[in-house]
Parts: structure tokens; C-alpha cells; sequence
């Protein structure tokens, strides 16, 4: 997946440097293998930023975040099954102890990040909603993509959304301010640049990558590369050194 908005803060900071009074940030590119239904995506990526742009390092770097579709499951049903029972099954071998666990350890991460997780509602094939992220980070760049991403996070996270059904990318495609009618016949031809965003998927297993988030770091001096659901501490810590390599 590939793009992440600039924050009023920035904004403000930009235009000083238009007034000559500040020095023009370095513009770091954040590459993020990314699936639709990985709670770990959501929280790692949204809180590591959301720290990094309140930190004084924020003055010297710029990240745009550029999306790349993956699907952990691509066999998953259109209609989809309950989240819930889903995850118990196929993550935890039907254990609802180990699946307490992993509520309680997704809503304290959730909760760091301003989320309000949601474990019930509808898990579901994901690749329409890839291919809509794709086509409007091509057609209107990271900005839309990163404002229809954190949409359909919220919604599938937070309010029981089906991932990729036409309501949810509709409502997606509204939140990021896309023109309704546009949007809606995009969803309607879903043939419409589908064989890319498939050759995209395919291009992420040919390359490894076997695990989500997945997240590369274009440095000044060197790529970053961070895999798996590690500690957001983590995450931040290599945004930071990136950072400082940058100035």
C-alpha cells in the first residue's frame, strides 16, 4: 500500500519555510505491505507516526507512506464469515483462552493509539478493497490513499464493517472526500485495473514477503526494513534513527 498526509502542524511548518525562515525537511518514503484485516498494521503504522510527528525530530523529516496491497488469506470468502469466531479458529486452534489473550493485548495497543477495537463483525476476502486503495493512490495521490485507509481501518476495526463490501469503500471514498458517482462506478466495474493490483500481490510473495506490516524505510544512507508485529517502540525507534540520518 502508499501514502501518508501531511499534518497541520507540517503545514505550518512548510510555509514558514516558504518565508524563508526555515530550512525545507528531507522527504523520507515509508513503503507498507499492508492487509486489510491485520490489527497490527493499523496500530503499528498509525501510532509509531502519530509519535514520531509530535516529536521535535518531525522539523527536519517528512514521511510519505505508500501502500502495497497483501492478502494473508486470498482464499477467504467474498461474503465472509464472523471476525470473531475466525480469528479463534485460525489463529488460536479454537482456544478461547488464547483468543482472551489476544483481545486483551490488541485493546491495550489499540488503546495507546486511539483505537477502539471492535472483534466482532465480518472478516472477508480483501481484494477489492487493495484494488480501490490502488486505483486513488494512483489516480489522486498518497493523501487519499492514506485518509481511504485509515477509513476502512476504522471501520473494520471499530464498526463492524465488512473489509471490502460497496457500502464500506463508498463510505471510505467519502472520508476522503472522492466524489460519490466517481467512486461508485469504479466499484461497479470491478474489472477496472483488478489484473494490476493482482500482479502487485503477486509481485509482494515472489519477493518474500510472507508477513504483515511489512514496512520498508527509503533512508538517505540506507532502506530500513521492519517486519512483524513487534513493539510500536520499535517502530518509532527506526523512524527516529531514520530521521537523523536524514538531517
Amino acid at each position: 500500500m502508499v501514502g501518508m498526509s501531511i499534518d497541520p502542524y507540517n503545514r505550518t511548518y512548510l510555509a514558514k519555510n516558504r518565508m524563508g525562515f526555515l530550512p525545507i525537511p528531507a522527504s523520507v518514503n515509508i513503503n507498507a505491505f499492508a492487509w486489510v484485516n491485520c490489527y497490527s498494521c493499523y496500530v503499528l503504522i498509525t501510532s509509531a507516526l502519530r509519535q514520531f510527528r509530535s516529536s521535535s525530530l518531525s522539523d527536519d523529516v517528512s514521511f510519505t507512506l505508500k501502500y502495497f496491497p497483501y492478502q494473508l488469506y486470498p482464499e477467504a470468502s467474498k461474503t465472509g464469515e464472523d471476525k470473531y469466531e475466525w480469528y479463534k479458529k485460525t489463529k488460536y486452534n479454537d482456544s478461547d483462552d488464547k483468543m482472551q489473550k489476544y483481545i486483551t493485548l490488541m485493546t491495550t495497543y489499540g488503546r495507546e493509539a486511539g483505537i477502539d477495537f471492535d472483534f466482532h463483525g465480518t472478516v472477508a476476502n480483501t481484494l477489492h478493497a487493495h484494488h480501490f486503495i490502488q486505483h486513488y493512490q494512483e489516480e489522486l495521490g498518497p493523501d487519499t490513499a492514506d485518509s481511504i485507509v485509515n477509513s476502512l481501518y476504522m471501520q473494520y476495526f471499530s464498526q463492524r464493517a465488512h473489509p471490502s463490501a460497496s457500502e464500506t469503500l463508498l463510505k471510505a471514498a467519502s472520508d476522503a472526500a472522492i466524489d460519490q458517482a466517481t467512486a461508485e462506478a469504479f466499484i461497479r466495474d470491478e474489472s477496472d485495473g483488478l489484473a494490476e493490483t493482482q500482479m502487485l500481490i503477486r509481485e509482494q510473495a515472489s519477493d518474500g514477503v510472507d508477513s504483515v506490516p511489512y514496512i520498508v524505510i527509503e533512508g538517505k544512507r540506507r532502506d530500513f526494513m521492519l517486519q512483524g508485529a513487534k513493539e510500536m517502540g520499535e517502530y518509532l525507534k527506526v523512524l527516529e534513527g531514520v530521521a537523523k540520518e536524514s538531517i
